[in-house]
C-alpha cells in the first residue's frame, strides 16, 4: 500500500493506492501552522473509511510520498534561517546587483529590492580561482576562521558559500566547507558548486543562500513529519516531491531542500501528461490544477515537461530566483479562495488576496467575512451545500450570498446572481491569461492542445476557460480533485546531476565531453545503485545546454547519445540543437558555431509498472432531479444533476448540468457535450 499526500493553501490531499492498484481519494483541511497534522488528519479519514485505526492502516504502507510548500512559504514569509553569505574577496554584491533587470524600466523611483542575504551578513573570503580553473590567489585559511569566528558572534544558523569559477575547481569551496565543520559544529552550510554547479554567478549564488537558508527549518519539518509517522505506527519509507517532478527520500531532501520549492506543483503535469496520453492524441497538453489558494498552469509540449531556470519567488526581478532547474509553471492567484473585492474606481477584481484555509471562504463558516469564487459558485447554484465534500462539510450558502450582496452587488449596482456570475467572469480571465502566458508566448496554439482540469476547483469554471482558449477538448480526471498527489503516485524517484565543460562545435573536445558525461554516469549510477536499489525499472538521461556563438542564453537539449566518437554523432548532436532552436524559436542557424556549455545526467528510478490507477467504485448519492443555476447570458435554468462515481462510460450527454462527486463540482452549460470515458475521465467538448 502507497500513500500520496499533497499539502496546498487550504486543503491536504490523499489518494490511498492499494495493493492491487485501487485508489481511493480523501480530502482534510490544511493546517497553516501545522502541515504535518493535515497529513495525519487525512491519514485518519482513511483509517476510518475502512474501519480501522489509524496505526492499522499506517502498518500496512510501504511507501508515503509528500508533496509540500513548506519551503516556498518559508521564503515569502520570512521566516528561513538567519543565514551569512560567504563570497569572493572584491565581489560581496553578487546578491544586489542580480541581473539588472527590472519590471518598469523607467520608474525610477521604485526601491531595489533587499537581497537574499543581508550585506552585514555578507562576507568576503581572500582567495579566487580563474575560469581556467588555476588558483589565483590563495586561500587565506587564518582569514577564513576569523570570518567564522565572526559568523559565531552573530548567530548566524547556515552558511552559503559561493565563489567565483569553483565550477573551474571547488577546492577552496571545499577547504571553507571544512572550516565550517570544524570551527562552526552543527551549523548547516551549502557549497554552490555542489548544489548548482552551473554559469552566471547571481543564480549559483542565489541558489546557493536559499538553500541553506532552508537546511534548518526543512530538517526539521521533514525530521518531524518522519518521526510523527513512525510514532503513529509507519515503518515504510517517507518520499518528498522535487521541483523537478521527481521523489527523493526525505532524509536526502533535507540535505537538499531548494529541491522542495515546487514540491507539490510539479506533480501535476505528471498527472496530466499520463492522463492525456489515454484519452487524446494532441502532442500539447495545458495543465490546470485549481486550489484554494492559486491556480498553477504548466504544459507538456511534445510529449515533453520543460523546465525553466527563470523560476521567481515574488515578482521577476524584485523576488528572489532560484537558478535552478524546475518544472515550468505559471501561478496566479486565482483559487476558489481568492476574494472579489471592488476598487475605489468601481472596478471588480478577484484576488491575488485569498481567504486561504484559515479562515476560508464566508459559506465555510469559519470567520470569512470577504466574498470568495466558492461563495460566488455557492449563490450561482453551483455547489450543493448539503453535498460539500461529499456531504462531511456543510455551507452556509446564505452568507455566501449575503457577502456577495454586501461586497459587491450592492457597491456595482447589480443583481446578486450577476454579481456572483461577474466574479467568475473576473477569475476566469485571471486563468486564460496565465494559460496565455505559458502558450500563446512559447508559439502554442491552445486551439491544438488539450486542456486538463485538476484540483477540486477545476470543475466550476474549466469550460468556460476552454471555450475561451479555443481548445477543442477539455479533460477533467477521476482523480484531478487530487490531481498532485495523483501524479506523485505516477512519478519516478530521481535526481539530476549537473558540470559545466565549455566547447564548440568548429573545436569540439571529445576527450573533454567525454570525461564530463562519464563522471554524471557515475554519479547516476551510484544513485540507481544506492536509493533506487530496489526500483522495478532504471535509465539515465543526458543533456546539453547550448547556444549558437554570441548568444547570451543557452537552450536544453535532449543528447541522442550517451557519449561522442565519432563524426555522424556529433552531426546528429548538432542537429539535435538545430532543431530545438527552430522548435522553441520558430529559426535554425546551420552556418553558426555551437557553444555547449552545461551538461546533465538524469537518473530515473520506476517504483511501480502500469498506467495510472482507477479510483474504486464509490456509494455514489441520490442525484435524481434537477437544480436551479445560473449562468451568465442565459440566466437561471434547470441543470440535470449527474454523479460522477456511478456516469455510464460512453454515453452522451447534453449541458445544461452539473455532475458531482464528494471532491469536485463540474459545470456543464447548455452548449456543453460530455461523458464519462472507459478510464474514468469526464471528456467536455464546450
Amino acid at each position: 500500500m502507497r500513500f500520496a499526500c499533497d499539502t496546498g493553501g487550504t486543503f491536504t490531499d490523499l489518494i490511498v493506492e492499494d495493493d492491487d492498484g485501487a485508489l481511493t481519494m480523501y480530502k482534510a483541511s490544511t493546517t497553516p501552522a501545522d502541515p504535518v497534522k493535515g497529513v495525519l488528519d487525512a491519514l485518519a479519514l482513511a483509517a476510518e473509511d475502512r474501519g480501522i485505526e489509524l496505526s492499522g492502516l499506517l502498518a500496512q504502507g510501504d511507501m508515503l510520498i509528500h508533496g509540500t510548500t513548506h519551503a516556498i512559504n518559508a521564503i515569502i514569509t520570512g521566516n528561513t534561517a538567519r543565514t551569512a553569505f560567504l563570497t569572493t574577496a572584491g565581489h560581496p554584491d553578487i546578491l544586489v546587483l542580480r541581473e539588472g533587470g527590472r519590471i518598469e524600466p523607467f520608474n525610477f523611483v521604485a526601491p531595489y529590492p533587499e537581497p537574499y542575504v543581508l550585506r552585514a551578513l555578507t562576507f568576503e573570503v581572500p582567495e579566487r580561482i580563474n575560469s581556467a580553473g588555476a588558483p589565483h590567489t590563495p586561500l587565506d585559511e587564518a582569514a577564513t576562521i576569523e570570518i567564522i569566528g565572526r559568523l559565531r558572534e552573530a548567530h548566524v544558523e547556515a552558511v552559503a558559500v559561493c565563489f567565483l569559477w569553483s565550477i573551474s575547481n571547488p577546492a577552496h569551496e571545499l577547504r571553507v566547507g571544512e572550516l565550517l565543520t570544524d570551527h562552526l559544529p552543527g551549523v548547516p552550510y551549502t557549497l554552490s558548486h555542489q548544489i548548482n554547479p552551473a554559469l552566471r554567478e547571481y543564480r549559483r549564488a542565489s541558489a546557493t543562500a536559499i538553500d541553506a537558508s532552508l537546511k534548518p527549518l526543512m530538517g526539521k519539518y521533514l525530521g518531524g513529519l518522519t518521526e510523527r509517522l513512525t510514532a503513529a505506527g509507519f515503518e515504510g519509507r517517507t518520499l518528498v516531491l522535487t521541483s523537478q517532478g521527481g521523489m527523493l527520500d526525505a532524509s536526502d531532501l533535507a540535505q537538499r531542500p531548494i529541491h522542495a520549492i515546487n514540491s507539490g506543483p510539479s506533480m501535476a503535469p505528471i498527472a496530466g501528461r499520463n492522463y492525456a496520453e489515454i484519452e487524446s492524441a494532441s502532442a500539447n497538453v495545458i495543465i490546470a490544477d485549481t486550489g484554494g489558494t492559486t491556480y498553477d498552469v504548466s504544459l507538456v509540449r511534445d510529449g515533453r515537461i520543460p523546465l525553466t531556470k527563470e523560476t521567481w519567488i515574488g515578482q521577476p526581478f524584485r523576488g528572489h530566483m532560484t537558478g535552478f532547474p524546475s518544472i515550468d509553471i505559471k501561478s496566479v492567484g486565482a483559487g476558489g479562495g481568492s476574494i472579489a473585492w471592488v476598487d475605489a474606481g468601481g472596478l471588480l477584481h478577484v484576488g491575488p488576496q485569498s481567504a486561504g484555509a484559515v479562515p476560508g471562504p464566508v459559506c465555510y463558516g469559519a470567520g470569512g467575512t470577504e466574498p470568495t469564487v466558492t461563495d460566488a459558485c455557492v449563490t450561482l447554484g453551483y455547489l450543493d451545500p448539503g453535498y460539500f465534500l461529499g456531504g462531511s462539510m456543510e455551507l452556509d450558502a446564505a452568507s455566501a450570498r449575503k457577502a456577495v450582496e454586501n461586497h459587491v452587488a450592492t457597491p456595482l449596482g447589480l443583481s446578486v446572481e450577476d454579481a456572483a456570475a461577474s466574479i467568475l467572469s473576473v477569475a476566469t480571465e485571471n486563468m486564460v491569461q496565465a494559460i496565455s502566458d505559458i502558450t500563446v508566448d512559447q508559439g502554442i496554439d491552445p486551439a491544438e492542445a488539450v486542456l486538463i482540469g485538476g484540483g477540486g476547483a477545476a470543475g466550476l469554471n474549466s469550460i468556460y476557460i476552454a471555450r475561451r482558449l479555443g481548445c477543442p477538448t477539455l479533460l477533467i480526471p477521476e482523480t484531478g480533485a487530487g490531481l498532485s498527489a495523483a501524479g506523485a503516485l505516477m512519478s519516478d524517484l530521481s535526481n539530476e546531476y549537473r558540470a559545466t565543460f565549455f566547447t564548440t562545435s568548429d573545436a569540439f573536445d571529445r576527450d573533454g565531453v567525454n570525461r564530463t558525461l562519464d563522471g554524471l554516469r557515475a554519479e547516476a549510477q551510484a544513485f540507481i545503485d544506492g536509493p533506487g536499489s530496489n526500483a522495478v525499472s532504471a535509465q539515465i538521461e543526458f543533456a546539453v545546454e547550448a547556444r549558437y556563438a554570441s548568444q547570451v542564453w543557452e537552450i536544453e537539449v535532449p543528447l541522442p547519445m550517451d557519449a561522442l566518437t565519432s563524426d555522424d554523432q556529433l552531426n546528429a548532436l548538432a542537429e539535435a540543437f538545430h532543431a530545438m532552436h527552430e522548435r522553441i524559436f520558430a529559426i535554425r542557424d546551420p552556418g553558426s558555431a555551437i557553444e555547449y556549455v552545461g551538461w546533465t545526467a538524469t537518473a530515473r528510478c520506476g517504483l511501480r509498472d502500469g498506467g495510472p490507477g482507477r479510483l474504486a467504485v464509490g456509494k455514489g448519492h441520490d442525484v435524481s432531479g434537477t437544480r436551479r443555476v445560473y449562468f451568465a447570458g442565459d440566466g437561471a435554468v434547470d441543470a440535470v444533476v449527474h454523479d460522477f462515481e456511478t456516469m455510464t462510460a460512453g454515453e452522451q450527454h447534453q449541458g445544461p448540468a452539473i455532475i458531482e462527486s464528494p471532491f469536485t463540482t463540474v459545470i456543464a452549460d447548455g452548449a456543453t457535450r460530455f461523458e464519462r470515458t472507459a478510464s474514468g475521465s469526464l471528456l467536455m467538448r464546450p
